[in-house]
């Protein structure tokens, strides 16, 4: 099923991941109830994911981001050779949980406490990303001269340092 966001483009800069997450939770419409989670917003910035992995060690866990995608998978070894079970009721089968990141949010670290794994994240915003005030003149007519370089600009400022190359005094 494909969705279009032609109208949301028009009007809307920055959004082209968008249709990508739609586009993922589209193919995929069932999601795996286990281990249950939760997501607790602690501030604008920081979040915390408790999963309730009861049967699990942290050498049992292992954590991975890759392409802005939190990959929590667990897998225990079975050792039930010397054991005949009459009801097993703590499932402690092998899992898959993902998690879709926000651009610039990062894992911070992670714990478990009885059975509880506790996943630390903050989202970290760039200091170009920050909202910042632009002065506006008045009477001057701006010309290429006057431009500032962006600021991630970094050859810019080393070629002003420069003397002219045309050999017109400056």
């Amino acid at each position: 099923m494909a969705y279009d966001f032609a109208p949301l483009f028009r009007s809307a800069i920055g959004f082209d991941r968008l249709a990508q997450l739609v586009d993922t939770a589209a193919q995929n419409p069932v999601s795996p109830s286990y281990p249950p989670y939760n997501i607790e917003k602690l501030s604008d910035a920081r979040y915390v994911l408790t999963m309730a992995v009861a049967g699990f060690g942290p050498d049992d866990i292992e954590l991975t981001v890759q392409d802005n995608t939190l990959i929590v998978a667990g897998r225990v070894a079975e050792n039930t050779q010397d054991r005949e079970m009459l009801h097993r009721g703590i499932a402690t089968r092998a899992f898959e949980r993902r998690f879709v990141l926000a651009d610039h949010v990062v894992v911070e670290k992670a714990d478990m406490t009885n059975g509880l794994l506790r996943i630390a994240v903050r989202q970290i915003v760039p200091e170009a990303l920050k909202p910042r005030r632009i002065p506006i003149s008045s009477g001057q007519v701006m010309g290429m001269e006057d431009a500032q370089p962006a600021p991630d600009s970094v050859a810019a400022p080393a070629m002003a340092a420069q003397p002219a190359a045309c050999g017109c005094a400056a």
